[in-house]
């Protein structure tokens, strides 16, 4: 019987046999693939993620004052892969303790942008940029880098406190479905005009991306091509692989790239035009083979309190989107509910991360990314380990700079048409917790159309007017601005006032549906066996110490009822 994946049939001889759960997955959350399973389907998820994270340099690098032919755009894609493993192995192992990757997201790019957009941030001409040595242009993005290390650190230590005090489910008692629709779908739709600034360069290519991303990933969603394998005891076989369902942005990025590859070669695009394929090669050439990413490597991170406030937005979102995927993901693996503790651990691991990823200088913060979620979804692969297996791939690659730098080569209206799709999509997701309320209520749908339409006119137009706040306080006036022009931060601020005063029943809020969809409310319950969720080791210590119940992140957690 044809499988989704053909390299998931059990093995006789493997560490740990899958069992019957009683459900479809192939491998659940405990389960131990042998070792050449993990590595194979380890791939199939670092794949995923570099479809999720190479976009993130085409505007971050670009807000940085650095050149296209910069080799340094390289070294940021490698070290934000190389930050990803890391992270990545310090979620599964010791934190949250689910198969999930953590990594890079678009929602940071928001403040981002807001901070960069400051006077004193703000790109030179290109004029003056040319008329620099390589040093001076070297020390102008990496003021910049520094800049923002110092503020995705800092804010993301107020991630660390909500989470390992367990104070994240009150949190989220404020925070509500109609705070949250603002928050995410604004990251998309703030975006767009980066996406069709990308797109422009060449719109026949930028659209025939979208259309064979559409294709893939919605139209041959279920279509599976024929696969050899080998399987132990078996010998050769024939499998069905759903290669349109598990990568349809790196399919899309390969044709497209190939594309512009055959252009390129018969000059039918003419010398330096932006979706030719050789014209960031000095990149490719200038980078390093090897090069390990170390902390501070820009520059030690610098702190100002505005760029700390504005990139608050951002590891809020993240907060919120990734306790949403939990239950999710718990589901998918065939594991219990996760308890309150593992979600406090969860939150509070990813503020390290993203600490660990503001040192290291990535210029991003790290969340849950849901691409990997869904791939857990599709090829019933729920195991902890293939997961930790990722993460060793996604470390060793990140020292790999060439890789990082190939990347960087994609053709701009290339990633313009992937931008097109993906902010749409994180708009959508955004939008998708609307499921929990009453939108039949004139109440919730003026707050919705307010707290969304609202931040797109003011934001914009005070990012047009920077000298418009003057308190005669630098200070202020810098911290003023950014606040008030990240559009994530107005929208969900103005969401969330706006459904926690104006009178509303709970039903109607959606703080009903959504309770449960968030599964905060803990239970000590104990015929649910909850020990997927302990630490790898040092439980008989912990469970000898009565004090560790009052610990709101360790497993021996117990809450009061």
């Amino acid at each position: 019987m044809a499988t989704n994946h053909p390299v998931v049939v059990p093995d006789t001889n493997v560490a740990k046999e899958p069992q019957n759960h009683g459900s479809n997955i192939n491998y659940d959350i405990d389960d131990v693939p042998s070792w050449y399973l993990c590595i194979f389907m380890a791939l199939q998820h670092y794949l995923t993620m570099l479809g999720a994270i190479v976009s993130i340099p085409f505007i971050l690098t670009p807000a940085l004052c650095m050149e296209d032919e910069d080799p340094a755009r390289g070294i940021i894609i490698s070290t934000m892969i190389f930050v990803t493993g890391l992270v990545t192995y310090m979620q599964v192992t010791w934190g949250c303790r689910l198969p999930i990757v953590q990594g890079g997201t678009i929602s940071f790019l928001v403040p981002t942008l807001a901070i960069l957009n400051l006077p004193q941030w703000k790109c030179p001409n290109k004029d003056i940029i040319g008329q620099m040595d390589s040093v001076q242009k070297t020390e102008l993005w990496q003021t910049r880098m520094c800049e923002l290390s110092g503020a995705i650190a800092v804010s993301a230590t107020f991630q660390v406190f909500i989470g390992y005090t367990g104070l994240v489910g009150k949190l989220l008692k404020i925070i509500t479905p109609l705070t949250i629709v603002p928050t995410v779908s604004l990251v998309g739709l703030t975006l767009f005009s980066h996406a069709s600034e990308t797109a422009s360069k060449h719109w026949g290519i930028a659209i025939g991306t979208v259309f064979l991303l559409t294709l893939f990933s919605q139209v041959l969603t279920n279509v599976q091509i024929p696969t050899v394998y080998y399987h132990k005891g078996h010998g050769i076989a024939i499998g069905w692989f759903s290669l349109f369902k598990l990568f349809p942005v790196l399919l899309t990025i390969v044709i497209m790239w190939s594309l512009c590859a055959v252009l390129t070669a018969t000059n039918v695009l003419p010398e330096g035009h932006p979706a030719r394929t050789d014209v960031r090669i000095k990149v490719l050439h200038d980078a390093a083979w090897f090069r390990v990413p170390y902390p501070c490597q820009f520059g030690a991170p610098t702190v100002t309190l505005a760029g700390v406030l504005g990139m608050l937005a951002g590891v809020l979102a993240c907060t919120v989107e990734s306790i949403s995927y939990y239950p999710t993901v718990s589901r998918m693996c065939n594991a219990p509910p996760p308890p309150l503790h593992a979600i406090n651990r969860g939150i509070g691991t990813e503020g390290l991360g993203t600490i660990l990823a503001g040192f290291w200088g990535s210029g991003n913060g790290t969340n849950t990314f849901g691409e990997n979620v869904g791939a857990i979804g599709v090829t019933k692969v729920g195991s902890r380990r293939v997961i930790q297996w990722a993460a060793l791939i996604m470390v060793l690659q990140g020292v790999l700079n060439k890789f990082g730098a190939a990347f960087i080569m994609i053709p701009d209206p290339v990633v313009g048409g992937i931008f097109c799709v993906m902010f749409g999509m994180i708009a959508a997701f955004g939008l998708s917790a609307l499921q929990y309320v009453d939108l039949r209520s004139a109440r919730n749908l003026y707050i919705l159309g307010l707290s969304i339409f609202f931040p797109l006119v003011f934001c914009i137009w005070l990012k047009d007017h920077p000298d418009l706040i003057q308190t005669g306080n630098e200070t202020v006036d810098s911290t003023l601005f950014v606040l008030l022009s990240t559009s994530i931060l107005v929208g969900g601020s103005l969401g969330c006032i706006l459904d926690n005063l104006i009178p509303g029943t709970n039903e109607e809020r959606g703080l009903v549906a959504w309770s449960k969809e968030m599964a905060l409310e803990s239970t000590n319950d104990e015929t649910i066996d909850k020990s997927t969720f302990d630490f790898p080791c040092g439980m008989e210590i912990l469970k000898s110490w009565k004090w560790t119940r009052h610990i709101p992140f360790l497993p021996t957690y117990k809450v009061k009822v």
